[in-house]
């Protein structure tokens, strides 16, 4: 027997403590990043959000089912629910379909209760949720990439294609050196490069630095973050953040100096994770979430062998927000031209604003 939680729940109490936090540390276990409470904290603290911990449990308190939402309210277009803000992947975890369908229940009847515009579910593909009439599913938006690691570095290298190697090789022999960032700094060192990258490549609002330096602060020691950086001439021409957990490690943000892309630093640093993930014991790299009409990153990530897998999403009572905007279509190409406009300093301002209301 499952029993549901929302009738007690306080969205002005709701913490992240007691039976959230056994139901976290299992979903730990399962891979999922996002599910930590250092991540949960982060994004809550951060950017102004109420996240709210969805629970079912059987007839002796034990947890059988979790889902946290996050209320994000937006000027003038109201509120959302999502599961969760700037995370790619969060899928639902119950023990049976009796707790999936009450979480899922549970998180409808709070979009109705703070008069939320949409419900967001970054599930995956669920066979319990795809069935629901009262779900609005995105199959063709987006995918993931997820190229399986092996103790075995040598056999890793030599299955990866000619093209490939050759770029890695060519990166090494003209200068490029990626280095593991030691020192906090180093985040401010990569904030820059990946604000340039956010405005001037993609036309969209960046990050705010203290994020990144929360990430350090709250990821780093435990071992859950990596920040790899490509120097040349001891100049950073590119970098790479990785987040781990269970047995996954995630490439979860990039950047890149456009004028040194023909030194190939994006090609030694994909490499320099696969080859860490490989010596300390993962067994996957999820190189994250991919728009299937950028042609361009879907090509590199091909490129690596990786396995696509489908990326669904589920919405309540219909679609909405920039997760299920087009990459082609003329409201994000007008949005990403105008960005990509602002001197960097302007943009470096209004992103820090702007972003919370981008979850």
């Amino acid at each position: 027997m499952t029993e549901t939680s929302l009738s007690g729940v306080n969205l002005a109490e709701t913490s992240l403590d007691g039976y959230y936090q056994q139901a976290i540390a299992d979903m730990a276990v399962r891979d999922v990043f996002y599910y930590q409470p250092e991540w949960m904290e982060l994004i809550a603290q951060l950017y102004g959000y109420k996240v709210v911990p969805l629970i079912t449990q059987n007839t002796t308190s034990q947890i059988t089912g979790f889902l946290p939402v996050c209320v994000v309210k937006q000027p003038f277009l109201g509120k959302h629910l999502v599961a969760l803000p700037f995370s790619d992947y969060c899928p639902l975890w119950a023990v049976d379909e009796a707790s999936a369908h009450s979480l899922v229940d549970q998180a409808i009847e709070l979009a109705h209760r703070v008069r939320a515009n949409y419900l967001e579910l970054r599930c995956g593909p669920d066979s319990v949720l795809a069935p629901r009439k009262d779900l609005v599913v995105e199959n063709d938006l987006y995918v993931r990439w997820i190229f399986p690691l092996d103790a075995d570095t040598d056999a890793v290298w030599h299955s990866l294609r000619k093209p490939v190697q050759h770029q890695i090789k060519k990166s090494r022999q003209k200068g490029v050196d990626v280095v593991i960032a030691r020192q906090r700094e180093d985040m401010l060192r990569y904030h820059r490069l990946h604000l340039q990258t956010r405005c001037r490549k993609h036309g969209m609002p960046s990050q705010p630095a203290r994020f990144f330096l929360e990430l350090w602060d709250r990821f780093a020691g435990q071992g859950k973050m990596l920040l790899l950086l490509a120097e040349y001439e001891e100049t950073v021409i590119g970098g790479m953040i990785l987040l781990a957990s269970g047995t996954t490690v995630r490439y979860a943000y990039g950047a890149s100096d456009s004028s040194y892309l023909h030194l190939a630093p994006n090609n030694l640093l994909m490499w320099t994770a696969i080859k860490w993930g490989c010596e300390h014991g993962y067994k996957e790299l999820d190189m994250g979430r991919t728009a299937r009409d950028n042609e361009g990153l879907m090509e590199f990530k091909r490129r690596w062998g990786a396995v696509q897998e489908p990326l669904s999403y589920y919405y309540y009572p219909g679609k909405g927000g920039l997760a299920t905007t087009s990459e082609t279509s003329w409201r994000y190409r007008l949005l990403t031209a105008c960005w990509k406009r602002l001197p960097l300093s302007v943009a470096e301002v209004a992103g820090d604003r702007l972003y919370r209301y981008l979850g």
